[in-house]
């Protein structure tokens, strides 16, 4: 109630424009706020952070169940709390940390001390995390607030949908009748709908990308290595990365910048030591794309592309030469069929069991088996369940008997990263880039629509970073997303791309149903 009437004041303080003492404020628009306008907002008097706080809480009790759109599972009791703190913080100091009082929506999958970890699990809803996950801890110790849990496919398991046997199905913001992709769908559904300022999401293979290309946000998988998956319910982890998804390529490599770095409770971040540069948002470059070599990489952007997708695609590749890009059109990696097969080793019933002891006397179950055995999950995953059930739990190797490991290890991953990664020093291109889904959004309820995830191809295996920006909208009010992929822990050429490309674009829009609504609301 608190946050709702503080909501209403701010709203019509800004609509006013007006001071308690009658005098001009600088506008805020709490829609599509970035973290620079939400900074010089406090420094300008026009807000603090116990309102900001309030102004969200307002949003996601008005509009999230209402509208069914489903993003939110839990809002959390001690935001307000952290709020009022960091505005006495900022009373007595004047100084504001890097995200001081950003408001984040975090997949339910992360750790948050206080909070329980479902992963979209019933089996877990009395889960209660004892620390956070450390890109949590991270992010608050910037100064970040966790604002809400989102909504994601349960265990993670869809790439396609985000249905959960906690919470339900989430949809898609731009057009109800469509699906956000999955798994981490109900942070992008909630982020582009302007719950929060930004947000974090896992992906194992598209969770990220998927669900940020069609929600017309911004979605980085940073190199696997880069960022710690310490205190994230794991999926597959050998492929699994945590990251930023955000409103703008700003927002999220202000994230990435909080998050990256070694973290000695994930053995494979020390791969991240001395190649994380002092500074990220330097990169952040309106010009970036002058000089830039980057290629077209055909054999995924043309594989049965939906004809709209395609016309996009051929668009951006246009934009990028207006912005100063040479482009290597096609770019051919030999092999590239053979190379991309057999990469998948089905890591669930391991990594989960490993995951499931770790909890001790919390853990309702302790294995795979034991979760089938509850009954306990929705019905799309019973599939999915009865196929890793075929799969032992023991650590899982390729037909050849050969370890199935990480990027820096495996010999399928690393000749496949070696094979992409030749050809772009034989090209001398930074990035190389494809729709990130070849086909616009899924119907709700209609799987067989599910098709056109690139993203699935290449970076999960190789453990390059590969970053997806808006790229225009289809028939419907449907996002679309350009995907850019780059070296290993080459970020800073993936920022500038995407930065320049977002610059001299502008294809992020908020979706119009919320839109209207929150402008309805401040009339009133």
């Amino acid at each position: 109630m608190l946050g709702s009437t503080l909501a209403k004041i701010v709203l019509l303080v800004v609509l006013l424009g007006l001071s308690s003492t009658g005098s001009a404020l600088p506008q805020f628009d709490l829609e599509e706020a970035s973290i620079s306008d939400i900074h010089n907002a406090f420094k300008a008097g026009a807000y603090n952070c116990e309102q900001l706080v309030g102004a969200y809480l307002n949003r996601i009790e008005k509009y999230d169940q209402s509208s069914k759109l489903n993003a939110i599972t839990l809002v959390n009791p001690e935001a307000l709390g952290s709020a009022r703190s960091l505005d006495k913080d900022y009373q007595a100091t004047g100084r504001l940390g890097p995200l001081h009082c950003i408001p984040l929506i975090i997949k339910d999958n992360y750790d948050v001390m206080g909070l329980p970890t479902t992963a979209g699990s019933l089996l877990l809803k009395d889960n209660i995390a004892k620390s956070d996950a450390y890109q949590v801890r991270q992010l608050k110790e910037a100064g970040a607030i966790v604002l809400a849990r989102s909504n994601m496919a349960e265990w993670a398991f869809s790439p396609k949908v985000t249905i959960s046997s906690t919470a339900g199905e989430t949809r898609n913001p731009y057009n109800l009748d469509h699906v956000p992709a999955g798994s981490s769908g109900g942070t992008a559904a909630a982020v582009a709908a302007n719950f929060g300022a930004a947000g974090l999401g896992s992906d194992t293979g598209n969770s990220i990308r998927g669900p940020s290309s069609h929600n017309s946000l911004v979605g980085f998988r940073s190199t696997l290595g880069l960022t710690s998956r310490a205190g994230i319910v794991p999926l597959f982890l050998r492929n699994d990365v945590g990251g930023p998804m955000a409103r703008s390529v700003a927002d999220a490599t202000r994230l990435l910048e909080v998050i990256a770095g070694y973290d000695p409770n994930d053995a494979v971040t020390r791969h991240s030591v001395g190649k994380i540069p002092s500074s990220y948002t330097r990169y952040l470059d309106k010009d970036g794309l002058r000089g830039a070599r980057i290629g077209v990489l055909r054999i995924l952007s043309d594989n049965d592309a939906d004809p709209e997708i395609l016309a996009l695609f051929e668009q951006a590749i246009s934009d990028l030469r207006a912005a100063g890009a040479e482009i290597i059109d096609p770019l051919v990696v030999p092999h590239f069929d053979t190379l991309s097969q057999n990469q998948w080793c089905p890591m669930f019933p391991h990594d989960i069991s490993l995951y499931l002891q770790s909890l001790g006397e919390r853990a309702p179950v302790k294995s795979l088996s034991e979760i089938v055995a509850s009954g306990v999950y929705s019905d799309y995953i019973k599939e999915i369940l009865d196929d890793f059930m075929k799969v032992s739990d023991a650590i899982q190797v390729h037909e050849d008997g050969s370890p199935c490991t990480d990027p820096y290890t495996d010999k399928y991953r690393v000749a496949f990263r070696r094979a992409i990664e030749q050809v772009m020093d034989f090209h001398e291109v930074g990035a190389i880039i494809y729709p990130t889904w070849n086909n616009p959004p899924a119907k709700i309820g209609h799987l067989d629509g599910y098709k056109g995830d690139n993203s699935q191809v290449i970076a999960p295996h190789t453990g390059q970073p590969a970053f997806t920006v808006p790229m225009g909208f289809t028939t419907g009010n449907l996002p679309a997303g350009l995907q850019f992929l780059g070296r290993m822990f080459d970020e800073p050429t993936l920022i500038k791309y995407t930065y320049a490309y977002e610059q001299a674009t502008h294809h992020r829009k908020p979706p119009e149903q919320f839109h209207r609504a929150a402008s309805a609301s401040a009339a009133n």
